[in-house]
């Protein structure tokens, strides 16, 4: 004959096997944290590598990283360089504050003798964030090259940002007119100009997530521009 077990015995077993779960996965979650934190500071280094046309497995990525980053600055609205470590920047963050109070992170890197500057970048796709870097040649205008990513957005529509086709189109755009005014790159549906130095195609089925690349280039480009022209100054 089966053993019947009372309720509250069934309670009592149901909480304590409840607590000794939690206690595991807290455990766990706790030993995991830095090997996760290793691994995204990787895929970070990575992503700017790639921003600057490196390409690099994410577990080298550490190793390659000093070769070629010379520098890294964190800086103010005006353009003026401030305290603090770039790489621990939490960008989301830092776009919901007022630009007069924001840390704006930038990488310096050279490669076969010409220097690189390095933006990252944080904007709003279809269904969730999408972020970057773009590198600027020293002529602070010419791009050299650009990572994208995102977390959520339509496999083979809106995620085709991440992939290097749609990526390489950014290379040698530029960011200025001729008459020096501020342009920008923009994602244009329906086929880009390709002799428009501020034009690269659209992404077929992904209208929102190509609008979103656009602005999150525009906005987060513009608020360097205090430090680009503090550079040609010099």
């Amino acid at each position: 004959m089966a053993q019947k077990f009372s309720n509250r015995y069934i309670f009592v077993f149901a909480s304590i096997m409840v607590i000794v779960v939690a206690l595991i996965l807290s455990l766990l979650a706790t030993l995991l944290q830095p090997i996760q934190d290793r691994n995204m500071r990787l895929e970070k280094m990575q992503n700017i590598l790639a921003s600057i046309n490196i390409e690099v497995e994410r577990q080298k990525s550490a190793d390659v990283f000093s070769d070629y980053i010379i520098q890294t600055k964190i800086l103010n609205h005006e353009g003026e360089e401030i305290e603090g470590d770039a790489f621990e920047v939490d960008l989301q963050e830092e776009i919901r504050k007022d630009l007069t109070e924001r840390q704006m992170p930038l990488y310096i890197a050279e490669v076969e003798g010409e220097t690189y500057y390095i933006l990252p970048l944080r904007g709003a796709g279809l269904w969730g964030p999408i972020w970057g870097y773009v590198s600027l040649k020293s002529d602070f205008n010419t791009i050299g090259g650009a990572d994208f990513d995102h977390a959520t957005e339509t496999p083979g529509l809106g995620s085709q940002i991440a992939e290097k086709d749609f990526q390489d189109q950014f290379k040698g755009k530029k960011i200025y007119d001729q008459e020096g005014n501020y342009r920008s790159v923009a994602v244009v549906r329906d086929g880009a100009d390709p002799d428009d130095p501020h034009e690269v195609d659209a992404i077929s089925g992904g209208t929102m997530t190509s609008n979103g690349v656009s602005k999150m280039l525009y906005e987060g480009i513009r608020i360097y521009e205090p430090y680009f022209k503090k550079q040609q100054d010099l």
